[in-house]
C-alpha cells in the first residue's frame, strides 16, 4: 500500500517552507504553552480531524463559493495511510455564473482525482505511469473545461489539498489561500495570490497597506474560466503535525487578520468549532463577501 503512493511522488522530497515566509504572532500564553508542551501519545492509525464553515456573508444575497472534501483510511496494521481531498472554490461573474463555475470546478476536480488516484488505490491498480503532480494538474485542466462548458462568462478560484499519509500536495489557482498553522506561534501562507494587486506588491510598486485598500484588489490574472492558458501552482510539503492546514476564500483572509486566524484556530477545542468561529469573525468584520473555510488537523 505504501509503495503504491510512494511511486507517485516522483518529483522529489516535500518542500520545506523558508522561515522568512512565517508570520510571527504574539507570544503564547501560559495555558497555550502548557498545551504545546504536553507529551503526545501515539495515534494508530493516524487520524484526520476536519472542520468546515461557510456563510453567504452579511452583504451578499447569494453564495458563489463551493466546498468539497472527502477523507478515508485503509488500515492493515502495517502501512496505515490517511487520505483526503479538500477544495475551496470561490466563484465570480454574476449571480448564476459564479455559483455554476465554483460548483463545476470543485466537483469535477474532486471526481477526477478520486477516479485517477483513490479508486486505483483501493483496487491496487498500477498507476506508475503518472505522478501525483500530473494527476492534480490534469484535474485542474478538467475543471477548467467544465467551467467553460457549464458557466460561460463565469470564473472561479480553485485551491485544493491532497493529503496522503504525512505528505500534502497543494494545487492552486486564484486568490483563495492555503495556510499552515502551528501551535508554537507560526502561521504561514503557502499559496501565492494570483491577483494584480499582489503582483504590484511583489514588484514593490505598492505596500501591503495600499494593497488592502486598492480598488482592484479582487482582480485576478489567473482563474478557471479565463480563456488564456495557465498552469496551476502545485507543491508538495510535509503535513504539519502538530498543526493544521487551513483552506479559505478571500471572504475570510481579506477581513480577518493572520493573528486573529491563528488565535481562533489554536484556541478552539476542535476544527469544526474553529471554522464556525472564523466565519463569525469575518461576518463581524462586515461580512462583505462569501466566506468558506476548511480546517484539517493530522493526528499521529
Amino acid at each position: 500500500m505504501f509503495n503504491f503512493f510512494r511511486n507517485l511522488f516522483r518529483k522529489g522530497e516535500p518542500e520545506h517552507i523558508p522561515s522568512s515566509t512565517a508570520v510571527e504572532t504574539a507570544p503564547l500564553s501560559e495555558d497555550q504553552l502548557e498545551t504545546v508542551s504536553k507529551p503526545s501519545f501515539k495515534m494508530s492509525p493516524p487520524q484526520l480531524l476536519v472542520g468546515t464553515g461557510q456563510s453567504v456573508g452579511v452583504q451578499r444575497d447569494n453564495n458563489e463559493d463551493t466546498l468539497y472534501f472527502m477523507q478515508a483510511i485503509l488500515a492493515d496494521g502495517s502501512n496505515d495511510l490517511p487520505f483526503g481531498i479538500f477544495v475551496v472554490a470561490d466563484g465570480m461573474g454574476g449571480h448564476m455564473n459564479g455559483e455554476l463555475a465554483s460548483r463545476a470546478a470543485a466537483r469535477t476536480f474532486g471526481e477526477y482525482v478520486i477516479s485517477k488516484l483513490y479508486t486505483p488505490f483501493l483496487l491496487q491498480s498500477d498507476t506508475s505511469e503518472i505522478s501525483i503532480h500530473e494527476i492534480l494538474e490534469n484535474g485542474v485542466a478538467e475543471a477548467q473545461r467544465a467551467v467553460l462548458r457549464s458557466a460561460p462568462g463565469g470564473g472561479t478560484t480553485l485551491t485544493a489539498a491532497l493529503l496522503i499519509g504525512d505528505q500534502i500536495t497543494i494545487s492552486h489557482v486564484g486568490d483563495s489561500r492555503a495556510y499552515f498553522i502551528f501551535p508554537d506561534g507560526r502561521i504561514q501562507v503557502v499559496t501565492q495570490d494570483h491577483s494584480l494587486v499582489r503582483r504590484l506588491v511583489d514588484l514593490g510598486h505598492i505596500d501591503e497597506k495600499e494593497a488592502s485598500m486598492h480598488p482592484q484588489r479582487n482582480v485576478l490574472y489567473r482563474a478557471l474560466g479565463q480563456p488564456e492558458p495557465f498552469r496551476p501552482d502545485i507543491n508538495t510539503y510535509a503535513m504539519p503535525h502538530p498543526g493544521s492546514v487551513l483552506l479559505c476564500s478571500d471572504g475570510l483572509w481579506d477581513y480577518v487578520s493572520d493573528d486573529e486566524i491563528y488565535r481562533i484556530v489554536n484556541s478552539a477545542p476542535n476544527p469544526s468549532t474553529a471554522c464556525q468561529q472564523l466565519v463569525d469573525a469575518a461576518n463581524k468584520a462586515g461580512g462583505p463577501d462569501n466566506i468558506s473555510v476548511v480546517l484539517v488537523q493530522y493526528l499521529s
